[in-house]
């Protein structure tokens, strides 16, 4: 109106106004746009006209059109004859602004669909697979395509505020271009990304994947690059064990973090035995195996024989190399070795005992301090 100079009133497919330069028409019935819509034409009405009809002033009605169909009628008032170039060109922008506002509604709605398919394919349970097919099927999402899963976590030692925004670069860069890839957010600080396996095609290789995460970190700004963690799962020929990807994806990243802190990529090749035993913590069988460590946490509150343990496991039992790196004598080494020895109630000059421990140290250390 600040432009035009003329009063324009805006109506729904009934007729009733919505929108109006004089507030007080607002919720009324403009018989000029029912005319127009009753007659699917732009109906002009001079002041001769305008005086026959209840309510309406001189001027252009529109009619708006979307898909075919009659969706309201843009009205200026105004003599006619002075009216006509305004009005196309305002009948033109209100088309386009109802269609670029249903085009991002539709986006955001197929978003929220496969946002939300994403997270029930890679549930580790419970999944109704006739219903994830026919979902799939409606988003245009193949499911032979093999794919591997890979999770990303930014650190929030930020804020969750500056985390989510800084995946929401991530998001975008993952997206720019797709290259095919799933995404979803699985929490504020964590995506979840569905890769195609094949990059040449013809075969899975985790040296390519891992080369290209390479150089998505190398296109990422240096204080997001420091805070983010990727992890590459397991490759399963079964399309339908992307769950199963995932599981492994999001262990490896959990290991990796706790054991090579420094590191920003992860592989699920180099931590393939502890995640494939991390399910053990759940089982009865995981808890007897893991019972030995557990007694070494209850009685070693300073965490001293468990940076011991640590160490020696790190020197494959290499006494003189462990009682280096902890800056101690080999007598006081072997009275600590004696002395975890003692309280796990396991040989640790045995492989199996060490395996014993070594084993609990990375599945059940998570949470507790390791100096």
């Amino acid at each position: 109106m600040a432009i035009i100079g003329h009063n324009i009133n805006v109506m729904n497919s009934q007729g009733v106004i919505l929108g109006s330069g004089e507030p007080h028409r607002i919720g009324s019935t403009h018989e000029g746009a029912l005319l127009a819509i009753s007659q699917n034409r732009t109906v002009a009405l001079n002041s001769a006209s305008a005086a026959s009809l209840q309510g309406v002033k001189p001027g252009i009605n529109l009619p708006l059109h979307y898909q075919g169909e009659i969706i309201g009628v843009i009205g200026i008032t105004g003599e006619p004859e002075q009216l006509m170039a305004f009005g196309e060109l305002l009948k033109m922008t209100a088309e386009m602004i109802v269609e670029q506002a249903n085009s991002l509604d539709v986006a955001q709605w197929r978003a929220r669909q496969q946002e939300e398919f994403i997270l029930q394919l890679i549930k580790p349970e419970g999944r109704d697979l006739n219903h994830l097919k026919i979902w799939a099927k409606r988003l245009d999402i193949d499911l032979e395509l093999p794919r591997v899963a890979a999770v990303l976590r930014i650190n929030d030692d930020g804020g969750d505020e500056l985390a989510n925004s800084q995946l929401k670069t991530v998001l975008h860069l993952l997206e720019t271009p797709s290259r095919g890839n799933l995404i979803a957010m699985t929490s504020m600080t964590q995506l979840v990304i569905l890769k195609p396996a094949f990059l040449d095609g013809k075969a899975w290789s985790a040296e390519a994947e891992s080369l290209r995460i390479d150089r998505l970190l190398k296109r990422l700004p240096s204080e997001l690059s420091a805070r983010l963690k990727i992890a590459l799962g397991h490759y399963f020929p079964n399309t339908m064990d992307i769950n199963r990807s995932y599981q492994t994806a999001l262990e490896t990243l959990n290991f990796g973090q706790q054991l090579q802190p420094e590191r920003s990529k992860y592989l699920y090749e180099d931590h393939a035995l502890l995640v494939m035993l991390s399910g053990l913590k759940h089982d009865w069988r995981g808890e007897q195996l893991l019972r030995p460590f557990q007694r070494l946490i209850d009685k070693d509150k300073n965490a001293l024989l468990r940076r011991t343990l640590a160490s020696y496991l790190g020197h494959f039992g290499d006494q003189q190399a462990c009682a280096k790196a902890l800056f101690i004598h080999r007598n006081t080494l072997r009275y600590r070795l004696d002395k975890i020895a003692q309280i796990t109630q396991v040989d640790i000059h045995k492989l199996d005992g060490l395996l014993q421990l070594y084993l609990g140290q990375v599945l059940l250390s998570r949470g507790h301090d390791q100096g």
